[in-house]
């Protein structure tokens, strides 16, 4: 029996998503204010000036220009909010897509369209879509990436001059430029490309993976040129020294999630809304901001790390509870320190729940069957697994999750495909007694 016209198209089949993100988009609209909206738009805005950290600030490096970038032509034309969200709704959209066709080129078509679906049945990412956040755009980034990593492995297609590798390398050095903290990822899979190639040089695959992260660390050299000029640091991706500060305080009462900066008037906190919470914060770090207080830019960040390091050196197990602490923030968005606990994540919880239990199932035949795993969701694995890793030692939301969500759902989908064998009907045994 012929698959009808809309299965077989997944343009057509997955297109309902689309229209509910529009219409998603349009009942919560944005005004711009709304959590890191206003600097993704002032850089947007400086790079229509032609230069994109604010003169005179003394390199305020808080993101690189990823998804400034894609914000330019919006903001060069004045259009309104409301169009640089509506395009929220198409990166989502092709990101299901690119999913679906990544899946389809490693398990069967049922499979590939069950869990092209539960990424786009995947709530919690949905709360980025009516703002201007990277998260969203992130999402269609990783899922270009998984889509060219899949193809570049292809066997059918020889040789480094495959499109696809250069595809590869460019979407993993975008994905630097819009998420830093990918910046330290990819070091680690250069790294590991380069000693794998060195023990192996007649190995296509290790020249591939070595190929793609140096052509994505080429394609981040601009702006790590323009950071060392700006800093006279090497590899400085962005600022965000703070979030290790705050994920390394040694108060009982804190968790090690981000609160924002102390200023001699205390504090307005984001996270912080139980009474009395201002005031015990600044008992805690009021000390700590005033040193922080009198520096800016890349001097004001030198200071965050440093006491952070001394925090660490100081009280390094109460640093390895908050980052079990942070895990928890990472997966479940839970728990943050004196603050009144949100419905949502009464959401976040099964859904996350699910996953996490997936996960855990996939990993032993993962462990295995690691030798005869294939390359590309070995390549993908080992970028997930390093930006899990590093995305716990400083603070962490559940929104930084759900970027990688695509890749988890390719990689339990393979292993499902390769040790679940589901039939719905029962099996005849007749020496069963009937009932």
């Amino acid at each position: 029996m012929r698959k009808s016209k809309i299965i077989r198209n997944p343009y057509l089949l997955f297109s309902p998503f689309l229209i509910a993100f529009i219409v998603y988009v349009f009942i919560s609209p944005t005004d711009g204010n709304g959590g890191d909206e206003v600097r993704y738009l002032l850089y947007a805005e400086n790079l229509t000036h032609g230069f994109y950290s604010p003169p005179g600030w003394n390199g305020w490096l808080i993101n690189g220009p990823g998804y400034p970038i894609v914000l330019v032509p919006f903001v060069a034309l004045k259009l309104p909010f409301l169009s640089m969200t509506i395009i929220n709704a198409f990166f989502y959209y092709f990101s299901i897509i690119l999913l679906f066709k990544a899946l389809n080129k490693t398990v069967s078509y049922g499979v590939a369209i069950l869990f092209s679906f539960a990424w786009a049945s995947y709530m919690i990412a949905y709360q980025n879509i009516p703002f201007i956040h990277t998260e969203t755009f992130t999402y269609l980034l990783i899922t270009l990436l998984i889509y060219s990593i899949v193809m570049a492995y292809d066997k059918s297609i020889l040789g480094l001059k495959n499109r696809y590798v250069i595809m590869s390398g460019l979407f993993l050095g975008y994905i630097v430029l819009t998420k830093m903290i990918f910046g330290y990822v990819l070091l680690v899979m250069l790294l590991g490309s380069l000693i794998l190639w060195i023990l192996n040089r007649n190995n296509l695959n290790h020249r591939k993976s070595l190929f793609i992260t140096i052509l994505a660390l080429i394609t981040t050299t601009p702006y790590l040129l323009y950071t060392y000029n700006q800093t006279g640091k090497i590899f400085y991706w962005g600022s965000g020294s703070d979030s290790l500060y705050w994920m390394t305080s040694p108060s009982n009462v804190e968790y090690g999630d981000w609160t924002g900066a102390l200023n001699r008037n205390n504090i307005g906190a984001a996270n912080y809304n139980i009474v009395g919470a201002d005031s015990l914060l600044a008992a805690n770090h009021q000390d700590d901001f005033n040193k922080i207080n009198k520096s800016i830019g890349i001097e004001r960040d030198d200071v965050y790390k440093s006491l952070a390091l001394r925090n660490i050196k100081a009280h390094p197990l109460k640093y390895a509870q908050n980052i079990i602490y942070n895990m928890g923030r990472l997966v479940f968005h839970y728990p943050f320190s004196q603050a009144i606990q949100k419905p949502r994540t009464l959401l976040i919880l099964p859904i996350n729940g699910i996953l996490l239990t997936l996960m855990l199932f996939s990993l032993i035949p993962t462990i295995l069957n690691w030798r005869i795993i294939p390359i590309p969701l070995k390549f993908l694995l080992m970028l997930t697994f390093f930006y899990l890793g590093a995305s716990t030692l400083v603070t962490a939301l559940v929104r930084m999750f759900t970027i990688i969500v695509p890749i988890l759902l390719f990689w339990i989908a393979y292993i499902t495909q390769h040790t679940l064998s589901i039939s719905l009907k029962f099996k005849i045994n007749e020496e069963q007694p009937s009932l």
